[in-house]
């Protein structure tokens, strides 16, 4: 029997790599539904190849763009991602990026159906939620980040297996090498040229500040139930070893493996199975370097784990607003210096509040806004 498949973020980095990965095993997976954000275009020529019984667009502006195939329904707007949370669904797989993510996998959850988690935002906003209606549910929540998978495949893909600690490695993004004094004035497209990972705009510049980093250890915590004092970080230029966990008896479990997702995607998906078609990694002639991460050169980094430990709704307020952050720096409207003072700004003015999602909501929003209205319009 096919596994059924609800795709949410079907035309992004990680999205497509799902749709390859179906493709190699047509006769184990079947996605029945698919969600994009914009791009019409590929999300047109994917209803073509898959065939879904459920289309989404997020954003209503492409609607028009979008070429619906007959036996495929098509919804559009805000709420539209929503419709592709189906029933019928074995699997949701979630790829969308951002706080968008969270509703969807609630609604995921409510329905009782497995959450493959490919969006950081869910859980650093929402992870006290998300676990607490996950275990209610019977639901198991799957990690897809490349160091959380590795932290799951060295803990046997079995969350509940006791750990001394959890060691989450870093590459140190596109600025690692550059000096210091250099840094602040580093533009976007020099941000966007990893020399490890090929990913999406967002995360690549996450990358070079660490904010991903910051925000990867609260989805730790949440996912494996896992104190922050047990957390570490620890920076690895060669992007070998994912992440490693520590057992009581000093023995260090580690996952390693070619720098691409295709990995954890397949995993999530034929989980507690192992399928063929990943790259393998020759370990041949590699030296693996590993030291403490410099909080002189990635202070966001810092600024996210003060968030962390402050808890409630502020992990929400410092991720919106690095989103709303990360855009201004695409577009080259501010330096890579601003984007930790506006992330520190934001921390200081968010007040800390209950966590309900109605709260979460209001939260995201205000953090998005103090972004805003502090940017000089020019």
């Amino acid at each position: 029997m096919k596994l059924k498949i609800a795709l949410l973020g079907s035309t992004g980095s990680i999205g497509r790599q799902v749709v390859n990965c179906v493709n190699r095993y047509p006769e184990r997976f079947e996605i029945i539904s698919l969600a994009a954000c914009s791009n019409a275009a590929l999300l047109s020529e994917q209803i073509k190849t898959l065939h879904p019984k459920i289309a989404a667009l997020a954003d209503e502006r492409y609607a028009k763009d979008v070429v619906v195939e007959s036996g495929t329904k098509f919804y559009s707007g805000r709420s539209a991602t929503l419709e592709a949370v189906t029933e019928e669904a074995d699997l949701v797989f979630v790829a969308i990026m951002g706080f968008a993510g969270l509703e969807s996998v609630i609604k995921a959850i409510n329905l009782k159906k497995n959450v493959a988690l490919a969006n950081k935002e869910t859980l650093v906003a929402g992870g006290e939620i998300v676990t607490a209606l996950a275990k209610e549910k019977g639901v198991e929540l799957i990690p897809v980040d490349s160091e959380h998978s590795a932290i799951w495949q060295s803990m046997y893909l079995d969350k509940k297996t006791p750990f001394k600690r959890l060691l989450i490695t870093a590459s140190g993004g596109a600025f690692r090498d550059v000096p210091l004094e250099e840094l602040g004035n580093m533009k976007a497209r020099d941000a966007l040229k990893h020399p490890n990972w090929v990913m999406g705009k967002k995360i690549t510049i996450d990358c070079a500040t660490m904010v991903n980093k910051g925000l990867e250890v609260i989805e730790a915590k949440w996912l494996f139930d896992c104190p922050y004092d047990k957390i570490g970080v620890l920076y690895h230029p060669e992007s070998i070893v994912h992440s490693l966990v520590e057992y009581p008896d000093g023995a260090l479990i580690a996952q390693l493996g070619y720098p691409s997702m295709e990995l954890p995607i397949s995993l999530a998906l034929s989980y507690p199975e192992r399928l063929e078609g990943a790259p393998t990694l020759d370990l041949v002639g590699k030296t693996l370097h590993f030291d403490q991460v410099s909080l002189k050169r990635y202070p966001c980094f810092k600024v996210i784990l003060e968030g962390a430990k402050a808890g409630g709704n502020i992990p929400c307020a410092l991720s919106a607003a690095n989103e709303e952050i990360v855009k201004l720096y695409l577009n080259d409207e501010i330096t890579f210096s601003e984007i930790y003072d506006y992330l520190a700004y934001v921390l200081d003015k968010t007040p800390k509040r209950r966590v309900d999602y109605e709260e979460l909501v209001r939260t995201d929003g205000e953090a998005r806004k103090l972004v805003l209205d502090r940017f000089p319009r020019r």
